[in-house]
């Protein structure tokens, strides 16, 4: 049945062949999905993510390759999710070149597995890796940091000292002179948003309305559904939407 699906999708275009596809596989992307739970994600997102991946594979896949989907996907799931995470996992950016996106996913099994690292287990990942021992040194530091917020805390116990950066600064917060100054920013912003909201198309408009501006916000595969497009499809009138409205409030 895969195949015949796999043959339809690619040589009559079926849409229908599609869906059922990703939907045979799904369990699969919550399976990979999960062995990402320690990043401390929602679970929901990766699997979304992952699910993007299923899809962009399943619109590759060749059906005369000799090989499963489930095997040729697999590549496809986990890279969507590797850069949600990358770009998600941390205020600062953990990983940026090749050579650090590589370590980033290894380094963290094998900081469980060995603890801190003595000089010779550096040079042995490194080794294995394929990368410099100063860059697993660099990627080792940037992964037992970690963010310090603004106006947070480094101790549990409220009537502690802190060291955030707020901390040390004038509290201004209800001067009055700062109270108008927000609430006349805040409605120049506002004006701005709905100004830049009317000039988007209907469907653009709606979709932005409820994935970032409603309470209850709903995700890309229930606008889909009502659409009756790919999750896909909404995400990139999300994001041209989402470009479209910035420059208008830019302006």
């Amino acid at each position: 049945e895969e195949h015949d699906l796999a043959v339809s999708l690619r040589d009559r275009n079926d849409l229908a062949a599609a869906r059922a596809l990703v939907m045979s596989h799904l369990r699969f992307v919550v399976k990979i999905a999960r062995g990402y739970s320690g990043y401390g994600l929602p679970q929901s997102d990766l699997i979304q993510e992952g699910t993007l991946g299923l899809m962009k594979a399943v619109r590759r896949f060749d059906p005369d390759m000799g090989v499963r989907l489930v095997s040729f996907a697999v590549h496809w799931i986990k890279a969507e999710i590797h850069e949600y995470i990358l770009r998600n996992w941390r205020i600062v950016k953990v990983a940026t070149t090749k050579a650090q996106r590589k370590l980033f996913f290894n380094l963290r099994s094998a900081k469980k597995r060995l603890g801190w690292f003595s000089r010779q287990e550096v040079e042995q990942v490194a080794e294995d890796l394929g990368v410099k021992p100063e860059t697993v040194l660099e990627m080792e530091s940037r992964l037992s940091n970690y963010d310090l917020a603004y106006d947070g805390t480094d101790s549990d116990d409220d009537d502690g000292p802190s060291i955030a950066p707020a901390a040390y600064l004038p509290d201004l917060r209800h001067e009055p002179s700062m109270l108008i100054e927000r609430a006349d920013n805040a409605e120049t912003e506002r004006d701005g948003l709905y100004t830049a909201l009317e000039s988007l198309d209907a469907r653009s408009r709606d979709i932005l309305q409820r994935r970032w501006l409603n309470e209850n916000k709903e995700t890309l595969h229930d606008l889909a559904a009502e659409y009756g497009v790919s999750a896909e499809r909404i995400r990139q009138i999300e994001a041209a939407a989402m470009k479209k409205l910035r420059s208008s409030m830019a302006a």
